[in-house]
């Protein structure tokens, strides 16, 4: 199955298990890398081709530099000599084509069944496909190609190898159509994919979905065969007026002559839900389990599991990665939700504004509402989407694979969904916690003494359980952070995930994926160690500029800065009753910065600002205080009055004798 698309990049993948919360303040760009991880690319415009497959895709701009992106475990992303004059790509299972200005193919990624073994003469090619193991290319002269893997039969081209115009490639099988409107197919034929219907006669395109085959006839209908378990061969009626045609897995597209998409066969993940309005397209493509339709004013549309990060994503402050799909927040507290959706995880409730968190499970989305309340959706058969009542207070949440968790304004923690490792049964006394994180069947809690506080199917923290700032979980092991920059890894370290980094220092964020772990330095690079089967720990270059970051299951995702913009401030550690920080402005700062607080008892109140390391940089005092909001801000110098160097700095308000505050900031001269 080959799918060709105008404009713009589809995206075709599942993605990784386990939710990673990015605690971002700056709003920034998404970067992502290892399994299944695919984000369009900066630059979009100007793409005149592209292929998309079930793992990777490809594109082909104006200019013809190229794109790639996706798995790339086997390097099926790389594309050779990405300057030469490319026309066209294909994109298999692992591998993937190019078909260059001079009739030649190129051919890269696995190779285990010959498939980038492209057969000599390399020369006089018109078009390529491919499918998951086997590769057709056609010439200029109408003769077809094959190579790779051919268990079915599926490179044996039926003679006369003559007189093709176009050809497809399905599972296992091939299809090619004929300059006299005639289609032949050959390989496995276990569905009838094979078997062209009556009249074979007057077709003018060919598509291939997995098991089954449409063709559209010069008088505007379609016709299809194969396998037909999700009414992808039942064409709507009219069946007239279609100008194009495409399949996906087990969908299928066809546009009419007014403009209109029409979409049919399996919609577990929305790929047949043509966004309205349904108008003005000229062109189509079907992903694997996605569509997408291209309006005549340059425009494009998508819709189903594509794993498409939504654009723009220039101003996401939080990203979180669940099994199959994927949710962002803006800075405007709105969530895009994309990927999987068979359970309904990615439709948001409405209305769809005012979040401050998101937290996705395996198959199950949260998201914390401004006012308190906690919106949970998706897949609930385990009881991870009700929230345990009264639904108001709560100031964070986390969801493992099938529970969820949330915090209270009073420092208790809920939890609701599977208990089958006890990962909701929140330890006595549950009070007094300020942070909380949860995956697989395990949770975390980070309670205001700076001790973490473990339940469910993973052991206890290491000792000295003390100085944490931060908490993170993957599927068998955890990690906190603590406030002089060093990380503590703890449970299974099968794949290397506890095994620090030499130089343990100086971290001020962390997140930990199924069997990897991300650290986050003060100088906005990334640490990654653990498995690296598909390159989740292969830092995109520059490793420079980065935020904030998140882990999934095998794929890595780091937000950039962009923005300078005004963000409310991370608390990283608090005693809620006692204080409360509740904005720093402007941050990022230079050279000054104002903090917003608000204490509920009196007393003689300090300002001490500490660098990643611990240090302390500076301490001044406030004054006496009384009860309400207050104001105190630090002007970027150390006690000898002179200024530092940028940087990620911790404020923290305290009440001699009582409680504090601490919140991130960043200083950028």
């Amino acid at each position: 199955m080959k799918t060709k698309l105008w404009t713009t990049l589809l995206l075709l993948f599942s993605h990784a298990v386990f939710v990673k919360v990015l605690f971002a303040q700056e709003a920034g760009s998404i970067l992502g890398w290892g399994r299944y991880i695919e984000v369009e690319p900066e630059a979009t415009t100007d793409i005149i081709a592209s292929a998309g497959g079930e793992y990777h895709s490809l594109a082909l701009c104006a200019d013809g530099s190229t794109l790639g992106w996706g798995f790339n475990n086997y390097n099926q992303c790389t594309v050779p000599q990405s300057d030469v004059d490319y026309i066209d790509f294909a994109v298999g299972g692992y591998h993937s084509l190019g078909l260059k200005s001079d009739g030649s193919i190129v051919a890269w990624g696995v190779n285990d069944s010959g498939q980038c073994n492209v057969p000599e003469p390399n020369t006089g090619f018109s078009a390529v496909a491919a499918d998951k193991n086997h590769s057709l290319g056609l010439k200029a002269n109408g003769t077809i190609a094959g190579w790779g893997s051919n268990g079915y039969g599926q490179c044996n081209i039926p003679a006369p190898n003559t007189g093709f115009v176009a050809v497809e490639t399905g599972f296992g099988h091939s299809l090619g159509l004929k300059a006299g409107g005639s289609i032949v197919a050959w390989g496995l034929n276990d569905y009838g994919q094979c078997d062209i219907p009556m009249l074979n006669s007057d077709f003018i395109a060919v598509a291939s979905g997995s098991y089954h085959g449409l063709g559209l006839k010069s008088d505007g209908s379609i016709v299809a065969w194969g396998e037909n378990s999700w009414g992808q061969c039942n064409v709507p009626m009219p069946n007239a007026d279609f100008i194009a045609v495409d399949a996906g897995e087990w969908h299928s597209l066809g546009l009419k002559a007014d403009g209109t998409i029409i979409a049919w066969g399996r919609n577990f993940e929305g790929q047949c839900n043509v966004p309205e309005p349904n108008t003005g397209f000229i062109a189509l493509a079907a992903g694997y389990r996605s569509s997408i339709g291209f309006k005549g004013d340059g425009s494009n549309i998508r819709w189903g599991n594509s794993g498409y990060l939504p654009s723009p994503d220039s101003d996401f402050i939080a990203l979180v990665s669940g099994s199959n799909h994927n949710m962002g927040l803006t800075i405007e507290g709105v969530i895009s939700a994309w990927g999987n959706n068979s359970n309904g995880q990615c439709e948001v409730p409405s209305p769809n504004s005012g979040f401050t968190a998101i937290a996705v499970g395996s198959g199950h989305s949260l998201g914390l509402k401004s006012d308190g309340s906690i919106a949970a959706w998706g897949y609930n058969a385990l009881g991870q989407c009700n929230v345990t009542m009264p639904n108001t207070d709560y100031i964070s949440l986390a969801a493992g694979t099938s529970h969820s968790l949330g915090l209270k304004a009073d420092g208790s923690v809920m939890a609701w969904g599977s208990n089958d490792a006890g990962q909701c049964n929140v330890p006595l006394p549950n009070s007094d916690f300020i942070a909380i994180a949860a995956s697989g069947s395990h949770s975390l809690g980070l309670k205001a003494d700076s001790s973490i506080v473990s339940w469910g199917d993973i052991g206890p923290v290491p000792e000295p359980n003390t100085d944490f700032i931060a908490v993170s979980t993957g599927l068998n092991h955890s990690l906190g952070l603590k406030a002089i920059g060093s990380i503590v890894a703890w449970g299974s370290n099968e794949f290397g995930q506890c095994d620090l980094p030499a130089v343990n220092a100086g971290f001020i964020a962390l997140a930990a994926g199924s069997t990897h772990s991300l650290g986050l330095k003060n100088d906005g690079w990334i640490v990654a160690w653990g498995s690296n089967d598909y390159g989740q720990c292969n830092v995109p270059e520059p490793n420079t500029g980065f935020i904030a970051l998140a882990a999934g299951s095998n794929h890595s995702l780091a937000l950039k800065q962009l923005s300078t913009a005004i963000r409310e401030p991370i608390v990283i550690r608090s005693l809620p009753k006692d204080l409360h920080i509740s904005s720093t402005s402007p941050n990022p700062f230079n050279p000054s910065t104002v903090i917003e607080f608000q204490t509920v008892v009196a007393g003689y109140f300090f300002l001490r600002v500490f660098d990643v390391s611990g240090r302390v940089v500076i301490e001044s005092p406030i004054g006496h205080l009384t009860g309400g909001t207050h104001h105190a801000g630090w002007n970027g110098l150390n006690a000898e009055g002179l200024a530092v160097s940028s940087g990620c700095y911790f404020m923290q308000v305290l009440r001699a004798g009582g409680g504090s505050e601490v919140v991130k900031g960043l200083l950028v001269r």
